[in-house]
């Protein structure tokens, strides 16, 4: 049985600022622990009661597990693949689901805003059922990072847009950087101004009075699908 010392530290790492300090994130449940594993450097597993002692799910999966953080890896180029970067996504579970489709269209780098939600905060992890293992997350300056991509050459820049061009009717390239903007804001003036081919989703039928907007993971999913559909 684990002590309550242990208990207090493993709850401690719900909080960024102690994941942070020693460097791990928590994972919980045999499919995102599984996948995990062989991706990640594992520190600590914990299953059974002892395990729902210290969960952080409403339902406890009896498997807890802290994992040591990926090294940081360059960014590589989007000139010959297609890549997502996230404009100040907030909400944990749209993350978490955003890397999810990612993993399964093929995209394997994200280039996420510091004003993202932490890539590692337990919500972020578990939405992802596992993604995390075979998708690179970076975490940048978004604008810098694009003006310093573009340096080294043209490669298209797609961002979603209510004044966008249809992206039904729009020739897409199969690679390129991808932005999907803020929950409630959309993409930011600074990182717009970097977007080369403004899309639209558009409602069915047009015109008709509709919801103001998708939810952002929604979105990335019709954009990712309609991309590598062509």
């Amino acid at each position: 049985m684990i002590s309550k010392n242990q208990i207090k530290h493993l709850r401690s790492l719900e909080l960024k600022k102690f994941r942070d300090m020693h460097g791990v994130f928590v994972a919980e449940g045999p499919k995102v622990v599984n996948e995990l594993k062989g991706h990640f450097e594992l520190v600590e597993l914990i299953e059974g009661e002892d395990a729902d002692r210290v969960s952080f799910l409403d339902t406890p999966q009896h498997l807890f597990a802290v994992f040591k953080k990926a090294a940081e890896t360059p960014i590589p180029s989007p000139h010959d693949q297609l890549m997502l970067a996230l404009d100040d996504i907030q909400n944990p579970g749209n993350l978490g689901t955003i890397i999810r489709l990612a993993d399964w269209f093929g995209i394997e780098h994200i280039i996420c805003s510091r004003g993202c939600a932490d890539i590692y905060n337990p919500k972020v992890v578990q939405a992802t059922m596992g993604a995390l293992a075979r998708v690179h997350i970076h975490e940048t300056d978004l604008t810098q990072t694009i003006t310093d991509l573009q340096a080294k050459g043209h490669f298209p820049i797609y961002g979603t847009f209510l004044d966008g061009d249809n992206i039904y009717q729009t020739t897409l390239q199969p690679h390129g950087l991808i932005i999907m903007g803020n929950e409630g804001h959309g993409i930011s003036n600074a990182v717009a101004a970097k977007v080369t081919h403004r899309l639209l989703i558009p409602n069915y039928p047009q015109g008709r009075e509709t919801s103001e907007s998708l939810n952002v993971a929604i979105a990335t999913a019709i954009v990712c699908s309609e991309f590598r559909r062509r």
